[in-house]
């Protein structure tokens, strides 16, 4: 039991990751042609999150091997249940990776906003279905006693798992705004700036309604709990923050506020992993979804060994990039350049 709760946690953190830190990536995606009115202030816009973007997409597919390694019942009944948004998801993510690559591939006008419009899309698209499936794990799935799904794709589709979708979308748009605040210079550090401090109220809105909606569908009350609670009061002081043009801190709230919500939907799933509308006990849980206690204790040596180095290289990368960047430093690049 003890192996099956870290990994449980284990899990709940690489997913947490991946939102804290590819969560204002998508974000810059989706506002990349807002606050960049040219093709100088966009290429900005992109160029902020150029060395990292990649890199963090590694906690993504971290997470889902976590799943199939740890919890293989709970991997096979989500991902075929889950096949078709699944494949949505694949489409997203490779058109948006696509698109950092090919956008300045080509000077034509037409080109690089047909790329531009695939970069929104893809990086709307993303937390929205992420958000869609984690809310479905807790509101619940037509599992039968085999562990086999027996809905259809509409099923997946509840207000609760919509209204979660886009409330992950809001906090990137507020997290990918605040970020490019901190990143960038001049004129599209002023509208990032403007558009953060704005979405604050939109976010806060939305992770309120969002943290009732939970406790209320798992009969807990209409009060949100305390995770929930923490993380508008976050995304407020992240409003406060930027007001004082103090955007590193800015920036941490708004991480916080991102962790706060998605932990909030572990927290309430455990000890189950994914629940059934069938009948509560063909429930998959952390006992009878996971490994064997032998495969357990490898990934944990093996987890041990690897997540250290994986976290120094990220956080030498971010310190390697930190510095600012601005249209002085496009102006007049070639066409290579995002």
């Amino acid at each position: 039991m003890g192996l099956q709760v870290f990994w449980f946690i284990a899990i709940a953190v690489l997913w947490t990751g991946f939102f804290v830190l590819e969560g204002f990536d998508f974000g810059v995606g989706m506002l990349h042609t807002v606050i960049g009115r040219d093709d100088v202030e966009r290429r900005v816009v992109i160029n902020a999150i150029g060395p990292v973007w990649d890199g963090n997409e590694v906690w993504l597919i971290t997470a889902g091997a976590g799943i199939f390694a740890a919890f293989p019942a709970w991997y096979a009944t989500m991902f075929s249940g889950l096949y078709l948004a699944m494949v949505l998801l694949l489409v997203a993510l490779i058109g948006r990776g696509v698109s950092f690559e090919f956008r300045g591939k080509r000077e034509t006008g037409g080109w690089r906003r047909g790329w531009s419009l695939v970069l929104t899309l893809g990086s709307l698209l993303v937390p929205f279905l992420i958000g869609v499936a984690l809310a479905d794990l807790l509101h619940g799935l037509p599992i039968d006693a085999n562990g086999e799904y027996t809905g259809t794709f509409w099923d997946l589709l509840s207000g609760y798992s919509v209204f979660a979708g886009l409330t992950f979308v809001s906090l990137c748009i507020l997290h990918g705004a605040t970020f490019l605040s901190l990143k960038t210079t001049g004129v599209v550090r002023d509208r990032a700036h403007g558009i953060a401090r704005t979405q604050t109220f939109v976010t806060g809105a939305t992770v309120l309604i969002f943290g009732i909606w939970t406790q209320a569908t798992i009969h807990h009350g209409a009060f949100p709990d305390l995770l929930s609670t923490v993380a508008v009061l976050a995304v407020l002081a992240a409003g406060w923050l930027l007001a004082e043009r103090r955007e590193g801190w800015a920036f941490a709230m708004t991480a916080f506020a991102m962790a706060a919500t998605v932990l909030t939907i572990f927290i309430d799933l455990y000890p189950r992993v994914m629940v059934s509308t069938t009948n509560p006990a063909y429930s998959l849980t952390v006992t009878n979804a996971s490994s064997s206690p032998y495969a357990l204790k490898v990934m944990t040596v093996v987890a041990v060994i690897f997540l250290p180095v994986v976290l120094i290289y990220q956080a030498w990368t971010y310190h390697v990039f930190r510095r600012r960047i601005g249209t002085a430093d496009l102006e007049g690049a070639g066409a290579s350049a995002s």
